[in-house]
């Protein structure tokens, strides 16, 4: 009776044991830096495909629509844009487009009750694009 007992206490001890594993460390992988400071001989610019690919019409944009009007502060354009029947506002970084023009531009990302404290204006909705692109002759 006494061999039952501690070979059950051994089967008990060992199904918790089994059950406690030890805390795993997430694996961070150690920065790469190269030594020079620089990149390998004949390795392209970082971001240089993404960039040149930005500048091509209509390689990231998604919407099209034309310009009702549009408010030039700097660095920033805030462009009234119609869409089939519709109109809504988008804000980019500055972009040389006028009234009547026809623009291509990203989805983005819409803000509802949008405050620009320099216009002292108050948009019931606005999307920032990244990208916008005047279409020549369309």
């Amino acid at each position: 009776m006494r061999n039952i007992a501690i070979i059950a206490a051994l089967v008990m001890f060992s199904l918790t044991a089994c059950n406690k594993k030890p805390a795993e460390e997430p694996f961070v992988p150690d920065p790469v830096i190269p030594s020079s400071g620089s990149l390998p001989a004949g390795h392209p610019a970082i971001n240089s495909q993404a960039n040149a690919l930005a500048d091509m019409p209509g390689t990231f944009q998604s919407q099209k629509g034309t310009v009702v009007s549009i408010i030039n502060i700097p660095q920033f354009s805030y462009l009234e844009v119609k869409q089939n029947s519709q109109t809504r506002w988008i804000a980019s970084s500055t972009v040389k487009a006028k009234k009547g023009d026809a623009i291509e531009f990203d989805s983005g990302s819409t803000v509802a009750n949008f405050n620009s404290k320099t216009l002292n204006r108050t948009f019931p909705s606005i999307t920032f694009v990244n990208h916008v692109t005047v279409l020549d002759g369309k």
